[in-house]
């Protein structure tokens, strides 16, 4: 009598399913980071444009704050980010 040597069917869905979910989730990820770039140049569009008279308070230090962000994320430059937060100060 010859020995049979059992199939593993839950192994290979085990590592399908896996790579399945990694895939969708590297998916969701890109799809998230194309979608936060796009959000920030339009933020840097609008901050360029001036579309906002004379802002104070509250408004000030969200643009400033959407500045910094847009400066941590490298779609500014240094020399941009001192350059628009100096038109805004100047407003």
């Amino acid at each position: 009598m010859f020995l049979v040597r059992p199939r593993r069917p839950l192994i290979a869905a085990t590592v399908l399913g896996g790579t399945a979910f990694l895939a969708h989730r590297a998916g969701r990820r890109s799809a998230a980071a194309k979608l936060s770039e796009s959000s920030q140049e339009a933020r840097l569009s609008r901050l360029e444009a001036g579309e906002v008279a004379e802002p104070q308070g509250e408004a000030l230090v969200q643009r400033l704050r959407d500045l910094s962000e847009l400066r941590d994320s490298g779609v500014l430059t240094d020399d941009e980010f001192a350059a628009a937060k100096q038109k805004l100060l100047a407003a």
